[in-house]
């Protein structure tokens, strides 16, 4: 991938306060953005959280860990295993330290959603924003916001895995370069896909590997259940980025991959003649099966 010149990208605050108003159905920032910094990193403050909060974080994490045996990758339940994460809010520096003798990538603090420009670099230079925040209660089941919980226990484990880690960097790298493409929609399709929303085929079958469904409840299970609605076809990138995708149900495909290597090499092409080609014509709708593909879980 390219190095990218990120000089003349340039993200005003009204542009990412109506970014944020649309992937938060119009709510207000949940963070608290007046200590952030220019990359949008705050402290953690892990003393800050309450028992009651640690007691929802141990809640959330038994739940979880109740549905993915059987259904989460290895490479993901490994890392988890690893990171003893189970008895409360983790404090960042400790496993950033971990994760960065594992392969390189560290943590950093954010107050919540941040502009992509600033995501895209942190993701091209191994830094991977965690939320400070953690959902109330009655959010339990479902949050529009991405929260602690989502953003660490959701994702953080997958960075362990070094080819896992190599993608998401080359996926910020990407995101660079989206923007001065005029590419951001197509790739965030990607994004969605994959890192929130992934499947793998192992010799035990599909597994999990996307943050959406591990740290959410009901899709973990549904996601896995043949006779459903949804399809579940191999990914072919170009067919990624021209697919639509749902942000308030359960996803209606579900992109497999057979290895991590499969999407790290997928994605190391230069998608700009993807683009160009896919302004052209009508994006695919979310449930969209082509005649040459097959549904892979019967």
């Amino acid at each position: 991938m390219d190095n990218i010149d990120t000089n003349n990208i340039t993200v005003s605050n009204e542009e990412f306060l109506a970014t944020v108003a649309e992937k938060s159905h119009g709510a207000a920032l949940r963070g608290d953005y007046e200590h952030a910094d220019s990359h949008y990193v705050v402290k953690q403050n892990w003393h800050a959280y309450t028992e009651a909060e640690h007691d929802l974080w141990r809640a959330l994490y038994q739940r979880q860990m109740s549905l993915l045996p059987g259904r989460a990758c290895d490479e993901f339940i490994d890392a988890l295993h690893k990171m003893n994460a189970a008895d409360g809010i983790p404090e960042f520096e400790k496993t950033s330290r971990e994760l960065f003798a594992a392969t390189g990538w560290t943590i950093v603090a954010v107050p919540g959603l941040i502009p992509e420009l600033t995501f895209f670099e942190h993701l091209a230079n191994r830094r991977f924003p965690v939320t400070v925040w953690l959902r109330k209660p009655e959010e339990f089941n479902y949050i529009v916001e991405p929260d602690v919980f989502h953003d660490f226990f959701g994702h953080v484990p997958m960075l362990f895995n070094p080819v896992f880690a190599d993608y998401m960097q080359l996926y910020g790298k990407g995101g660079l370069k989206a923007m001065k493409l005029g590419g951001l929609e197509q790739l965030a399709r990607l994004y969605w896909y994959t890192v929130e929303f992934g499947l793998i085929n192992t010799p035990q079958g599909l597994r999990i590997y996307g943050a959406g469904i591990l740290s959410s409840g009901g899709e973990v299970e549904y996601c896995l259940t043949p006779g459903t609605s949804s399809r579940h076809i191999h990914l072919n990138i170009q067919r990624c980025l021209n697919t639509l995708y749902k942000i308030d149900t359960y996803q209606e495909t579900y992109f497999v991959i057979n290895s991590f290597q499969e999407l790290f090499d997928g994605t190391a092409a230069d998608f700009a003649p993807y683009y160009e080609q896919l302004k052209q014509g009508q994006a695919l709708p979310a449930n969209t099966l082509l005649p040459d593909e097959k549904e892979l879980l019967v």
